[in-house]
């Protein structure tokens, strides 16, 4: 009889599933929730939104730790063998993506709690939705659940993109649903492709059966691959597909785009898992296909993110901006294509989200106090709390910008370390030092305009200063940076033993396929003549 930790690698997925549903049948009517048992609706749908998702944090960190013993945790659903059935696989990697995204969310849906989730209709379970989807995506182990999961929390945002409604939310969410549906329909074609020539998703058995797919057919396999890399660079915000995140980002409601800061990361994560491992060293003919593109592209992703960020008029559209260079800088590690900068991409992407997500926060809480000209870069009246959000703004400025010894100098410290012997040395040094260098003059600039460029006026001592509540939850996103310096160096190990254990591909394969796995079918050449042969599947041992 299986017990409750073998049980872990589901929940992350069912908890927030289940919570949505209840939610729904509960009736959280947001806007509309008028009168006594209206707001006591919305009242309960806060109380266990936010229960589940605290909830949820306990087993993200429960499953850190029991990751962090190397061991990988398999969940067969319906009991059904890999790769025939549905497996869930919780890795290192995968539990720390887990725990990122409970880190955020937490914050996030409390302050959305805040005023936020009563603008719109089902905004809890609508969140929980995309927890669902963003969780799946990290615990998935076959391909086509994770276009499953992708979309699943890709409907969710749509909902939650222009939730509060407002015209510059519509306009912006429209043309986000409609390259999303774009960038899934290649997805689909990307799978088809790979399933057409390996008989398989399963990860596991993907990383060893596209070794086996001799050339011409490689061909098809590396167009496959190239057409994924197309559609996790437009989630991931990659150039040259990035100019949709930042008037996205920006026209989100603050604990919105604090969510989607974790979005990105999906595409990330999928580059990593897909074209590091699959399409990685041991790949064969199709070794290392996104190689010659993902480092370059990376690169100039991180310079456009701070030109952006430097041409911004308003706080949210430079933070959105930022997190592009942000992106570019961790997709640059991915790259380079070894255990130390993937490493180093693991640990400058959750301190990257962590203060991304908090400057969402903060961006509002900034444009609350500062009258008709709320979040635009202009002077305006001095702000209500001018010490305590200046020195917010302060920290995550820092951290963004990679000063010591906040964990953002020692990620991008590590970065340059794992490309020393990397024949784009002098490009990543460049890029990542001058996106560093510019991105403090792009905050120094906005900080200056913001607490310091101000003209008084009569309604100067009028407006009131952050609730405790708001304050709380940005607090907590830009403390957690801080935390990441103290602990630096066991999150170090941490990432440094979760990018050795993704290249270990035959340690995958014995744990989600079993001792002395092989590949689930043969690949037999295309002849020539007429219909490529069909695979002989074999059952498992």
């Amino acid at each position: 009889m299986m017990s409750f930790v073998d049980h872990l690698p589901v929940l992350p997925v069912l908890l927030p599933a289940l919570t949505a549903v209840l939610l729904l049948l509960i009736g959280d009517h947001g806007a509309d929730a008028h009168g006594g048992h209206g707001h006591l609706k919305l009242l309960w749908a806060r109380r266990i939104g936010l229960a589940s998702t605290a909830l949820g944090l306990v087993l993200a960190v429960t499953l850190v730790l029991a990751a962090a013993d190397g061991e990988l945790r398999v969940y067969r659903l319906g009991a059904w063998p890999a790769p025939y059935g549905i497996a869930l696989v919780v890795d290192r990697l995968g539990a720390a993506m887990l725990l990122l995204t409970s880190l955020i969310a937490l914050p996030a849906l409390w302050y959305a709690a805040g005023g936020w989730d009563a603008r719109g209709r089902y905004f809890h379970a609508l969140f929980q939705f995309q927890l669902m989807g963003l969780n799946g995506a990290f615990v998935t182990g076959d391909l086509f659940n994770l276009f499953v999961f992708f979309e699943v929390l890709l409907i969710a945002s749509y909902v939650l993109m222009v939730h509060g409604q407002g015209g510059a939310r519509m306009r912006a969410g429209l043309q986000y649903v409609v390259l999303n549906l774009a960038a899934s329909a290649l997805f689909l074609i990307g799978v088809a492709l790979i399933y057409a020539q390996t008989g398989t998703l399963n990860f596991a058995d993907l990383a060893q059966r596209v070794a086996l797919v001799p050339a011409p057919e490689a061909a098809v396999l590396q167009a496959a691959a190239l057409v994924l890399l197309v559609v996790f660079g437009f989630k991931a915000a990659l150039m040259p597909v990035t100019l949709w995140l930042p008037a996205t980002y920006a026209a989100a409601s603050a604990p919105v785009a604090a969510l989607f800061a974790v979005m990105t990361k999906v595409g990330i994560y999928a580059i990593l898992r897909v074209h590091g491992v699959i399409f990685g060293d041991g790949a064969g003919d199709s070794a290392f296909v996104a190689r010659d593109f993902l480092l370059p592209l990376a690169l100039a992703t991180g310079f456009v993110g701070v030109m952006g960020a430097l041409a911004a008029r308003t706080l949210p559209r430079l933070v959105a901006w930022l997190n592009v260079a942000s992106i570019g800088t961790v997709l640059a590690a991915v790259g380079l294509y070894s255990s130390l900068a993937w490493s180093a991409a693991i640990f400058y992407m959750v301190n990257s989200s962590l203060v991304i997500a908090g400057l969402f926060l903060l961006s509002e809480l900034v444009a609350a106090q500062r009258g008709d000209v709320a979040d635009r870069l202009v002077p305006a009246l001095p702000v209500a709390q001018p010490a305590l959000l200046g020195l917010m703004l302060l920290l995550a400025s820092a951290s963004t910008a990679g000063l010591p010894p906040l964990p953002g100098f020692i990620g991008k410290l590590m970065i340059l370390e794992a490309s020393l012997s990397h024949a784009w040395q002098v490009a990543v040094w460049s890029v990542l030092l001058g996106v560093g260098f510019l991105t403090i003059v792009g905050l120094a600039r906005a900080g200056s305009i913001l607490f310091w460029q101000v003209r008084p006026g009569p309604e100067s001592g009028l407006r009131a200063g952050a609730s405790p509540k708001l304050l709380a939850a940005t607090w907590a996103l830009l403390l957690g940076s801080v935390a990441m310096s103290v602990l630096a160096a066991p999150i170090e190990r941490y990432t440094r033993a979760a990018a050795e254990q993704l290249s270990d591909r035959a340690g995958y394969a014995r744990a989600v396929l079993g001792e002395g796995a092989r590949p689930s079918g043969t690949v037999r050449p295309y002849d020539g003549r007429g219909a490529r042969p069909p695979l002989r599947k074999e059952g498992p041992e």
